[in-house]
């Protein structure tokens, strides 16, 4: 009795998990009794006729054609049938070149012909390609050739074998792809598109926390909350072994008719891009966590000094994946993750003039190994954050994703500002050969600014001060002038508050 509470407790838990699974059984059982009425009901009689006992091989394509998804099912479908259009057709030219030769010569020929066949299919499906996609439909090839080519049968009998054999097929095969599509399908292609966009935000949501989980000691406290989050933070692990799942979602999207948002020649080979290059972020994630409770920390005092480039860094990147994230599931062309990618950088270089001032001269060096791994893995995934950005952008550019739809924000202008205060301005995406920069001012300057003027406000190139050593530009707000329309290859002003 305790067993078969636990097969009902495994059989809700697996429904649960994915409800389409229940749908996908329903639907398999609907296509085994649709081909199997043509074998065991009187009103299909004409067609049991003429199948005959073949009949079954309808019931045998319906068991081992239809997948859960729609790419899978066309995939092994196609396959399934064209393999034994031409399976068939060659074993019918094989078995009428055999018979010319004479009864004594004829099975010979014939098992050359099997032999000759079988091996050069057997070593094509070694191909990488072939492998991927073809694979199912070569095997089926042999079995077919193999059982036309040898069968002892008359040549009428042999060709209403193969022409049966193909018919009870097809019958089996279009059944499987009609109920896949039109009843509740469920595309590969949408699926491959929800894990990456799910493993860019694990990834964004470990690269948040982790300046939280190593600064902040976190072994002490509610053992069940330290370890729930624990687990919340060790998600990423999930996306170090998604590689099999997005090649064969991949694969399978290729079959699929354009659907929903998704449209002929989607670029599925971009998506294994942007997915390889999370997996390298994800090994990186994995490498990291393992320093957040490392026995070799450094001093505490040191420890503060770094805290806020360290934070900047997985915080900002973190923002950026999550950004890259939130675009490619609404399928929008969005750059808001550039700053986050220049905000990171920054933070690096800050991070790298800190320890080149003398600040680990002290350190033990087992703990200097330890921070210096620590960084140079956070420089790594700062890195690839980029890339990722990058490659989602390509994405939506192949993908012809549309373009987001920015609100309109009012300009404001400058207003006695003194001449010698200085703004700090991030550049922001260009457009047109425009140059925009987003000035952040001081308290000292907030209250220098008229929010009801909505003039907008350009700067010369000329006026840009050199970066500083953190990464950043800085303005001069003296140079800043008003105008009505911005002058071509102008620099915008957007005005921040800090």
């Amino acid at each position: 009795m305790e067993k078969l509470r636990e097969i009902v407790r495994e059989g809700r838990r697996v429904g649960e998990e994915d409800p389409r699974r229940i749908v996908h059984s329903f639907k398999v059982g609907v296509a085994l009794v649709l081909v199997s009425s043509f074998y065991y009901y009187q009103p299909f009689g004409p067609f049991t006729d003429y199948f005959g006992i073949n009949a079954m091989w309808a019931v045998m394509t319906v068991v081992v054609v239809f997948e859960f998804s729609v790419g899978a099912t066309l995939s092994k479908g196609l396959n399934r049938g064209v393999a034994t259009l031409v399976a068939g057709g060659l074993a019918l030219g094989a078995h009428q070149l055999a018979s010319l030769s004479g009864r004594t010569i004829e099975p010979i020929l014939l098992a050359t012909f099997v032999f000759v066949t079988a091996a050069l299919a057997t070593f094509v499906r070694f191909f990488p390609r072939v492998k991927a996609t073809f694979d199912y439909g070569m095997l089926i090839f042999i079995l077919t050739f193999s059982l036309i080519s040898l069968s002892q049968f008359r040549d009428e009998e042999i060709l209403d074998l193969a022409e049966s054999r193909l018919s009870t097929v097809l019958v089996g095969g279009v059944s499987c792809i009609l109920i896949s599509i039109f009843v509740c399908p469920v595309w590969a292609g949408q699926d491959l598109h929800s894990l990456l966009v799910s493993n860019l935000d694990t990834l964004s949501h470990f690269l948040q926390e982790f300046g939280d989980e190593y600064f902040e000691a976190r072994t002490y406290g509610n053992i069940k909350v330290v370890e729930k989050r624990r687990r919340n933070l060790e998600r990423y692990k999930s996306v170090l072994n998604s590689k099999s799942d997005e090649d064969s979602l991949a694969n399978f999207a290729k079959w699929e008719p354009p659907h929903g948002k998704f449209g002929f020649r989607h670029p599925w080979k971009q998506y294994l891009v942007v997915a390889a290059l999370v997996r390298q972020c994800a090994h990186r994630i994995d490498a990291l966590n393992s320093y957040i409770n490392s026995n070799f920390q450094i001093p505490i005092d040191i420890k503060k000094k770094l805290e806020e480039p360290f934070r900047r860094m997985s915080l900002e990147s973190g923002k950026a994946m999550k950004e890259a994230s939130i675009s490619l599931k609404k399928m929008t062309k969005s750059s808001s993750y550039d700053i986050h990618i220049i905000n990171s950088q920054s933070a690096c270089k800050a991070l790298s003039t800190l320890l080149k001032s003398g600040i680990l001269n002290d350190v033990e060096p087992l703990q200097m190994v330890s921070l210096l791994t620590t960084v140079s893995l956070l420089n790594d995934i700062v890195n690839i954050t980029e890339k990722i950005s990058e490659s989602v952008r390509e994405l939506a550019s192949a993908a012809r994703f549309r373009n987001k739809m920015k609100p309109t924000e009012p300009s404001v202008s400058l207003k006695k500002l003194d001449s010698g205060s200085t703004g700090c301005a991030m550049p922001i995406n260009s457009r047109d050969g425009d140059h925009v920069v987003t000035i952040l001012l001081s308290d000292d300057d907030k209250d220098d600014i008229d929010d009801d003027d909505t003039s907008n406000i350009v700067l010369d190139d000329d006026t840009i001060n050199e970066k500083s050593e953190d990464g950043e530009i800085h303005v001069q707000t003296s140079c800043v002038r008003e105008v009505g329309m911005m002058p071509e290859h102008s620099l915008g002003v957007r005005i921040l508050q800090i």
